[in-house]
């Protein structure tokens, strides 16, 4: 049984920071590509940032130099550290998961975790 649980949402105000996790259980972590999403009411769910099991991060645009996608193998943990955050940002983050070295979709997914960044 597979699980992706997400952790560290919260409601923030603009230029503040949140660090969102996800622990991942019942897959060999380290052969998975990580990644987390976002989606708004009434938008897509988006690619935010990937990262490989070596390190390698991608990053969405709309958060490059804002937000880092890190993990940790022998926690089964990805992490989504969020900062200058911008009301922009507000949407349900999901962690996702596939298989191997690349990313073409997600394996599995985890519930999402709500980030409102609001005044």
């Amino acid at each position: 049984q597979v699980q992706l649980v997400e952790s560290g949402g919260g409601l923030v105000q603009p230029g503040r920071s949140l660090r969102l996790s996800c622990a991942a259980d019942g897959i060999v972590f380290n052969t998975y590509t990580m990644a987390w999403y976002r989606q708004a009411p009434g938008r897509h769910r988006d690619l935010v940032a990937t990262i490989t099991r070596y390190g390698e991060a991608y990053y969405a645009d709309s958060v490059k130099g804002r937000f880092t996608i890190s993990r940790d193998n022998a926690q089964n943990t990805v992490y989504l550290q969020m900062n200058s955050l911008k009301p922009e940002d507000t949407a349900v983050y999901y962690c996702a998961a596939e298989y191997g070295w690349g990313w073409s979709g997600a394996d599995y997914w985890g519930r999402g975790t709500q980030v409102t960044v609001s005044s």
